[in-house]
């Protein structure tokens, strides 16, 4: 989307017409600019303390809109929502399901790592349509559109060119263009219906002292065309063209190694710039925490006289706080992601994403959520219909009712801590007696093949048809951190099960660690159990 122009006449601000980001090329004093503008005085980073990466963030009208990263979890491309840049909601999701091959399916194959990386959110005013754009397996390329980003979202066409890391830009004739690479870095023109490849073009080689770019975001600023790149995972870098679409460029760095806002965190970067109604620009990057994750963060940028942008620093670093933006008063509360669901309605919340496509006849809400066993395996990286939640940061507890009066013996259910090394508490039933147990080591090798199915390590009889497990979480980065598990058969009084359990910081496994609900099968299938209520918590 075309943005307007960056410099702005001091005391003066352009305006942009509702719904384009588009500038009418009207001038009104700042004051009338602002004048419903009603801010908080500050925001502090990162604004979410959620798994959130590789950001795409635009502005459409009064609100803004982020897409990010999911691998194997379906459905994929999470769209965020915003009236003020700071405080977001899950809104939808622009992949509905992974249906990129049997391994999405866990069908003799698995897809972990793979899926949804690094896409592009756009906005096309002519149609009044959101596209989302990315490349999957790097064989094609896949695009979505929806007029809601609550969906339904629906796929428009595959192009047989991988555009990896892409960045979708819709300029001011309303023609689309993609910028996309890693080095080497080309730009595609579509047809006009979005269907097609018109012609690609190599338009930059990234200097060798620079070593690698990739995470293009597109722009079109003040006639100028941008293309905004990471140097992963240290880096921001921008490039400028005067002379259309497909360059020439010439590049310069934005940010190198500079002091993020979370302590024991990474640089931020790979995010994208957004300007609010009143002419401010931002740029909402990720940092790296792991073990949470990749975390979103916001800082607010400046133009240099010859239009390069310029991140504003505190103390030399990425402030921990800026002033919060400028903006309209929300038109409503963004829905909290945290807190109690009790799986109503007829569809799971967009908070949830299922790790690996789910078989839908095997799970239900409306009187909470029911899983019915879908994978006979012991290996709970194999076990389909796991439904995940991300960890709020930096310390959080998930607490899930749980009836299990219809498993079935050798049917294994709970709440774990799942990543590449996971642990979990849960109900084992065997020859018709059930325990609550807490088992770790159920560990991935760096191809993500499974490498240990789990040992338990802790276990007490439990009866009466339901129990309540929770999951602490410490995801401070920096170092392996601690999870701890305990039950409750009352809800009110807990007991510790177990030791803790050490959540991994490595980085290659991209998602940080996630909350799962699970029921797997290691006998027959034809078990279930219920779940009435999940609450997330922090202290």
């Amino acid at each position: 989307m075309d943005m307007s122009c960056p410099r702005q006449p001091v005391g003066r601000r352009r305006v942009l017409a509702a719904g384009t980001g588009l500038v009418t090329g009207a001038l009104l004093p700042l004051a009338a600019a602002t004048r419903s503008a009603a801010a908080a005085p500050a925001y502090t980073n990162p604004v979410i303390w959620q798994d959130f990466a590789d950001i795409d963030v635009i502005r459409v009208g009064a609100t803004y809109y982020a897409s990010a990263s999911t691998m194997h979890y379906s459905p994929g491309a999470p769209v965020l929502r915003s009236y003020d840049l700071v405080n977001w909601e899950i809104a939808g999701h622009s992949v509905p399901v992974l249906d990129f091959g049997a391994k999405y399916d866990l069908n003799g194959a698995r897809g972990y790592v793979r899926g949804v990386w690094a896409s592009s959110l756009a906005y096309r005013p002519s149609n009044r349509t959101f596209y989302w754009l990315g490349q999957i397996d790097f064989a094609r390329t896949y695009i979505y559109t929806a007029t809601d980003v609550e969906g339904p979202w629906s796929r428009l066409t595959t192009i047989s060119t991988p555009y990896y890391d892409a960045g979708l830009l819709v300029d001011t004739d309303d023609t689309l263009y993609v910028a996309y690479g890693n080095t080497t870095i080309s730009v595609a023109q579509l047809s006009r219906d979005g269907r097609t490849q018109v012609r690609t073009q190599q338009v930059f080689s990234t200097p060798s002292s620079v070593g690698t770019l990739e995470g293009s975001r597109f722009y079109k600023i003040n006639g100028q065309y941008y293309i905004f790149l990471t140097r992963p995972a240290n880096g921001q870098y921008i490039l400028k063209s005067s002379s259309g679409p497909f360059g020439p460029y010439t590049m310069r760095q934005v940010l190198l190694d500079l002091r993020g806002p979370i302590p024991g965190g990474g640089v931020p970067h790979q995010g994208g710039l957004v300007q609010t109604q009143s002419g401010a620009w931002y740029y909402m990057a990720f940092v790296d925490a792991y073990p949470g994750g990749r975390m979103p963060a916001l800082a607010p940028v400046t133009w240099t006289a010859d239009g390069w942008p310029m991140v504003q620093l505190v103390n030399g670093a990425w402030g921990t706080s800026y002033p919060s933006p400028a903006v309209p008063t929300p038109p409503r509360q963004v829905t909290p992601m945290v807190g109690v669901d009790t799986f109503d309605g007829t569809t799971l919340k967009p908070r949830w994403e299922w790790n690996h496509n789910p078989d839908n006849s095997k799970w239900s809400v409306g009187d909470g959520l029911t899983l019915r066993t879908a994978t006979v395996t012991n290996d709970l990286y194999w076990a389909r219909n796991t439904l995940t939640h991300r960890i709020q940061g930096p310390t959080s507890t998930a607490t899930a009712l749980l009836d299990f009066s219809a498993m079935r013996d050798g049917d294994r259910a709970g709440l774990a801590l799942l990543r590449d090394s996971s642990a979990w508490i849960g109900v084992k039933r065997d020859g018709g007696a059930t325990r609550v147990v807490m088992v770790n080591g159920l560990t991935m090798d760096g191809n993500w093949s499974t490498t240990g199915t789990g040992t338990e390590v802790a276990s007490a009889p439990v009866s009466g048809g339901r129990v309540w497990l929770r999951a602490s979480a410490d995801i401070h980065p920096g170092a392996a951190r601690p999870g701890t598990f305990s039950y409750s058969t009352d809800g009110t009084h807990f007991t510790r099960l177990g030791p803790a359990f050490s959540l991994g910081n490595d980085w290659r496994f991209f998602m940080g660690y996630r909350f799962a609900l699970f029921n797997h099968a290691t006998q027959a299938l034809g078990g279930a159990v219920r779940v009435p209520r999940f609450e997330l918590s922090t202290p």
